[in-house]
């Protein structure tokens, strides 16, 4: 039998017990019923709810639950904010860790003070200890203005987290609600962003933006999914709503791989690499005539599953992510439906950021090719198309994956060198017979060659013809390129699949050294 001091420890303990169970049921209510109910109405999940969507069941562990402010102007002193106004901790998805923080909107608007942040900067240093990807959901006021500049100094703590883990882990950013300030710029520093259709983004809100230009604009319009996507270009997808968001990116951590130091995940995956003849017939006799170049991937690809980023932005080239035979891979290609395949600055910036996220994480790159050349202009060169040009030169120059490049039609000039020509360190290069490599279209090389010929002609139209035609037959086929060795295979279209897959085979053990440099200087 226990003796008085036993039952008194026993009893203690338990009462210690039941104080630790209250007061952890509280802090989980965030902002309480009232809030919470609210945040529904609002179409939104809290943040604890979003964090049971994400991650697989009964795999969360929280940090710093009840972390407290120690603010004390402006109305702070004793002001209860559990857990701080954001939940962050480690879980896994699809039994891979992860680390994350979500910001509480029913916890004073998700405000980011001084420990808010430094919660969130700590919990992003464990993911870089341990080589596992961070997911930053966000729903937020902004800076915690009673805080001063402690809030600011908190911001500036994640922001030096993203860059310490930036290029070591995949980081993404969820934007589930209000997301302003210099709170925004911590998603740009993340490598993926996706945004719901109840979110707005925004560094200066509309309110700002009339008082300062006089300009009126609503804050959908200012910093919504949609006009991020085609606009600004600074998200990456649109979910349409949390739950969305969460499935989303589910299957984007499915591509990746938990760090730099590891292979993507290599799946059971599609193992047929049987010829599919309806590859054949997917682009059009006339060389002047479109055809969506997605209907090339979805065929190229296991089960026709392909994971489009920025599907909306700069849509004359495509980009993502698929599998082949079970093997993550990042695909770019030109798209011919959208100014026939050109590259424009929005286009070059876009798919170059894309092949150096791909090659910081190991992911192999296949390059689909059918473009004219640089989009001409006044508008493009006044806007830096050499600059933003080369940002694909030397991304594709920098990396060291395996690089696979298929040459379907046309590839002309300074453009065929920046989708991944040989000379460009491409380790394997294909045409199609439909290939034409060669500086420029024929209609306009030959004006140049035979200038002379024809101005000298009485019938000018015909003599160009002519000359068109033969300037054709020489040059704009894939045969003087693989003559040149430029072109390692010219192959039948319906048996690309079974080429890319025995390359991507043979190149899974690839090493390619570099000068020894802090990092190279990518063009601005």
């Amino acid at each position: 039998m226990p003796n008085s001091k036993e039952k008194a420890a026993v009893v203690t303990m338990q009462t210690k017990i039941e104080e630790l169970k209250k007061r952890r049921a509280k802090v989980m209510l965030g902002g309480g019923p009232d809030k919470i109910e609210k945040q529904h109405k609002a179409g939104k999940l809290t943040a604890r709810e979003r964090i049971t969507e994400l991650v697989d069941p009964d795999s969360f562990e929280e940090n710093g639950l009840f972390a407290q402010h120690r603010a004390t102007m402006f109305g702070m002193e004793g002001k209860d904010m559990p857990a701080d106004g954001v939940v962050t901790g480690a879980g896994s998805v699809g039994g891979r860790l992860i680390h994350l923080a979500s910001q509480d909107f029913t916890v004073a608007g998700g405000a980011a003070g001084e420990v808010h942040s430094v919660k969130v900067a700590e919990i992003m240093m464990h993911s870089l200890k341990t080589g596992s990807p961070f997911v930053f959901i966000n729903d937020s006021g902004g800076a915690r203005v009673q805080e001063g500049i402690d809030a600011l100094s908190g911001y500036g703590k994640v922001f030096h987290a993203n860059v310490m883990l930036s290029g070591a882990v995949p980081q993404i950013s969820l934007i589930c609600g209000p997301c302003a300030g210099g709170a925004a710029y911590s998603p740009a520093l993340t490598d993926f962003i996706i945004q719901t259709r109840q979110a707005q983004m925004f560094i200066t809100g509309p309110s700002v933006i009339k008082g300062v230009t006089g300009e009126d604009v609503t804050a959908e319009a200012l910093g919504g999914a949609d006009a991020h996507m085609a606009k600004s270009g600074v998200i990456h997808f649109i979910a349409n709503d949390d739950r969305h968001a969460m499935q989303l990116c589910h299957k984007l951590l499915s591509f990746l791989p938990s760090n730099n130091l590891e292979d993507p995940p290599h799946v059971e995956g599609d193992r047929q690499v049987d010829e599919n003849l309806d590859l054949n017939d997917v682009i059009p006799s006339d060389p002047k005539k479109s055809y969506d170049v997605r209907d090339i991937i979805t065929r190229l690809i296991d089960f026709g599953d392909f994971l489009e980023v920025q599907q909306g932005y700069a849509q004359n080239i495509v980009i993502g992510f698929a599998r082949i035979t079970g093997r993550s891979v990042g695909i770019i290609a030109n798209q011919p439906m959208v100014m026939a395949g050109s590259l424009d600055i929005n286009a070059s910036d876009k798919a170059s950021r894309f092949i150096r996220f791909c090659n910081a994480f190991n992911i192999p790159l296949v390059t689909l090719v059918d473009v004219p050349g640089f989009m001409p202009g006044i508008e493009q060169e006044y806007g830096g198309i050499i600059r933003h040009g080369a940002k694909m030169l030397f991304a594709y120059s920098a990396a060291t994956v395996p690089k696979i490049t298929v040459i379907l039609r046309k590839c002309y000039g300074g453009a065929y060198l920046a989708m991944c020509g040989k000379d460009l360190g491409a380790d394997r290069v294909f045409a199609w017979p439909t290939a034409e490599v060669a500086v420029m279209g024929a209609e306009g090389a030959a004006g140049i060659v035979f200038r002379k010929e024809i101005t000298e002609a009485k019938d000018k139209k015909a003599k160009k013809a002519e000359l068109v035609e033969l300037y054709r037959e020489a040059f704009a086929n894939p045969y003087v390129a693989a003559g040149r060795r430029l072109v390692d295979s010219i192959i039948e279209p319906s048996l690309t699949r079974q080429n890319v897959s025995q390359a991507l085979e043979y190149l899974q053990t690839k090493r390619e050294l570099r000068p020894p440099k802090k990092h190279g200087l990518m063009p601005l």
